[in-house]
């Protein structure tokens, strides 16, 4: 059995590939840490926050992520849907994800705000009552996804076939709902 750590602030760490594996951290802070090469299996992370963190290209399959919130912080090429889906709960402020994947996870409620989503692959997701705040969602994939309620007024650069993702009753602002269009080649002025 792993190391449990509980109210502990990490401050500029950088992770070696296995150095957290089998550990459970609760109340954590990890500030200006970087787990680019870390190669997790079974970490968990319950309340916890990552502050200008890097993650780019860090392999998270089999960690649970609880109440966890990442602010700044670099998430790129980072697959998601690996992770542990008992109780996933998770939210994104200021943050790099682009080329991240959230393929077939239900991250209903999640926040992200003020992020880059370039090329997110949200694949058969469930985004129902999913906050885009002004992100930039160019060349994200929502095929099969559930966006209902989702709410996009703020974002831009999506863009999404009605036939393809389900969408009832999200939230969309001119001009960007024109990324509802895409596929007809229409031009809107």
């Amino acid at each position: 059995m792993g190391n449990y750590t509980l109210d502990v602030k990490f401050d500029k760490i950088t992770y070696t590939a296995d150095a957290l594996n089998l550990q459970e951290f609760e109340r954590c802070l990890f500030r200006n840490c970087d787990f680019s090469s870390c190669n997790f299996i079974g970490v968990t992370f319950i309340d916890c926050r990552f502050y200008q963190c890097n993650f780019d290209g860090a392999k998270i399959n089999h960690v649970a992520l609880r109440t966890v919130n990442f602010e700044h912080c670099q998430i790129k090429e980072v697959n998601f849907s690996m992770c542990d889906k008992l109780i996933f709960d998770i939210s994104f402020s200021d943050c790099i994800l682009d080329f991240s994947k959230f393929y077939t996870l239900k991250i209903k409620g999640t926040a992200f705000t003020n992020c880059s989503l370039i090329a997110v692959d949200f694949m058969n997701t469930d985004l129902t009552e999913v906050v885009f705040d002004h992100c930039d969602l160019y060349r994200s994939e929502f095929n099969k996804a559930i966006a209902n309620k989702a709410d996009f007024r703020t974002s831009y650069n999506y863009t999404i076939d009605p036939e393809k993702t389900k969408i009832k009753k999200a939230v969309f602002s001119f001009p960007e709902v024109k990324g509802l269009l895409f596929k007809h080649d229409l031009i809107i002025k």
